[in-house]
């Protein structure tokens, strides 16, 4: 019998597109370079208190519901949906009482807002601890006004009690069929949302609210998609860290890595730790090996030497970067030149001349970024304007290499202690930077994901909880434990 623990998660993507004024369904469309629904089923996917994903369709797209959800491993059923959301829901229900007991945790979402994160899922499910029924809102920053049907204003609701309802929203299976088996028998049903059936039919039922947030948006109106492109490019995504340190010895050992710009800084960094967990890695940098990164015939050589020697190319990490500060018309056309062929012009030569190595192994291709990216700043107009195009680029190709299983991300590093950076601004207090070998050990996690077409954000301080993040403070620890290993012949630090 199905293990009335399971949470099952149900996303509503039966809607046509009419809102939008297009032709397939905005589930469909492509935001970052993937379709929505993609975004919305990998979030999903990736939370660990999801064991299910049904996918409620419209009948029209099932065959492109069912090449987006082949992509994911929790995706079991794909139902068509109906006529209207209430249609829909119903055929939900009943493949859902099939085959799960009443118990089930029951999540759904709309397929369209693609932005949810997984602190959100983590509280309905254990709000399903105590309540039957959970919703998620967010406070109204507006004041809400209600009208007649002559557009005259007739009430102003205190907005400290308003709240602006979101999805997911949870449910036990049970609680949710009793409501709609009732819901059905009305003649004048309709409902925007699960929570109001539970409201209206089963009104001794509490409804816990927990809280949503900002960029929880949903795409219905054509601006939305121009939004969510853009929240896409400038949110971030944190690495999924190993649980402990085998695990990269377990999945580097016998890899090929190879670094563009690897001579100091962060790709010397990501040298020296790959090769520590058991990868083989080539760095190459003009003042190394007089590879001029920017140059495709000598990047192609570079590529070529390693697979003749190693046999395969599995990482391709691009680190190569060069910083003129000054305002753009008293920096010479040669530092102008100079940043716009390092910084964007070798990266694309490093995507043309890798992706016949990387389709061979399913590899990842990742690239670097700056904080500066997402808005111009005085004096750095070429390197800001350069690293937003390296953005663009890995969300573009992730999109295009999909299809041959390669992977593309970028990683986007806060103020770090490099060469680069102490030549440009001199000394600085310590405390206020990165590590190097800590953004380098956040790209072998990146590495050994599963993400593609994401913006890794590493961070010195969490804003979030003002406290230490992965990136120095466990960072820290991994590579203590890596340094105790060598140390140790048989290697109890791991």
């Amino acid at each position: 019998m199905p293990d009335s623990r399971r949470t099952i998660a149900v996303i509503l993507a039966g809607g046509s597109g009419s809102r939008v004024g297009l032709s397939i369904p905005k589930q469909l469309l492509k935001v970052a370079g993937k379709p929505v629904m993609e975004h919305t089923l990998a979030i999903f996917q990736e939370a660990e208190v999801i064991d299910e994903i049904y996918i409620m369709m419209h009948p029209d797209h099932l065959d492109a519901a069912r090449r987006i959800g082949a992509k994911f491993s929790k995706v079991t059923q794909i139902i068509p949906g109906g006529d209207t959301r209430n249609d829909s829901t119903k055929a939900a229900l009943r493949v859902l009482g099939e085959l799960n007991p009443p118990d089930t945790r029951v999540m759904t979402h709309d397929a369209v807002r693609p932005l949810l994160d997984t602190r959100i899922i983590n509280d309905l499910v254990t709000a399903l601890d105590t309540y039957d029924a959970v919703d998620v809102a967010i406070p109204s920053a507006d004041t809400i006004i209600e009208v007649n049907d002559r557009d005259e204003i007739t009430a102003i609701p205190p907005r400290g009690r308003l709240r602006r309802g979101q999805t997911p929203q949870a449910f036990r299976l049970g609680v949710l069929q009793e409501a709609y088996r009732l819901a059905w028998q009305d003649p004048n049903f309709a409902a925007p949302d699960d929570c109001s059936v539970i409201l209206n039919y089963l009104p001794g039922t509490p409804i816990k609210v927990v809280e949503g947030a900002d960029h929880n948006m949903k795409i219905t109106e054509p601006i939305d998609v121009f939004i969510a492109d853009k929240l896409f490019q400038i949110s971030s995504t944190l690495a999924p860290p190993p649980t402990d340190a085998h695990a990269y010895t377990e999945h580097l050992a016998g890899k090929v890595v190879v670094v563009l710009g690897g001579s100091y800084g962060i790709g010397a960094d990501i040298i020296e730790l790959a090769t520590d967990f058991g990868a083989r890695a080539y760095a190459f940098s003009r003042s190394q090996t007089n590879t001029h990164v920017e140059n495709a015939e000598e990047v192609e050589a570079a590529l070529r030497q390693v697979y003749e020697e190693a046999g395969r190319i599995d990482y391709l990490v691009v680190t190569a970067g060069v910083l003129n500060i000054g305002r753009l018309a008293d920096v010479s056309m040669e530092d102008i030149m100079s940043g716009i062929l390092v910084n964007y012009v070798a990266p694309v030569v490093a995507a043309r001349s890798a992706l016949q190595y990387l389709r061979e192994t399913k590899g990842q291709l990742l690239f670097f970024t700056s904080s500066s990216y997402t808005r111009g700043r005085a004096e750095y107009s070429v390197y800001s304007s350069a690293k937003a195009a390296v953005v663009n680029l890995t969300q573009a190709l992730a999109d295009e290499w999909s299809a041959d299983g390669v992977r593309v991300n970028c990683i986007n590093p806060e103020r770090t202690a490099t060469p680069m950076r102490t030549r440009a601004f001199g000394a600085e207090a310590p405390e206020t930077l990165l590590s190097s070998r800590a953004v380098a050990l956040t790209s072998l996690d990146v590495l050994m994901s599963a993400l593609t077409g994401h913006v890794v954000d590493v961070r010195r301080l969490d804003p979030g909880i003002g406290a230490m993040s992965r990136s120095d403070h466990e960072a820290a620890a991994i590579i203590a434990a890596l340094e105790a290993a060598s140390d140790d012949p048989e290697g109890h630090a791991f």
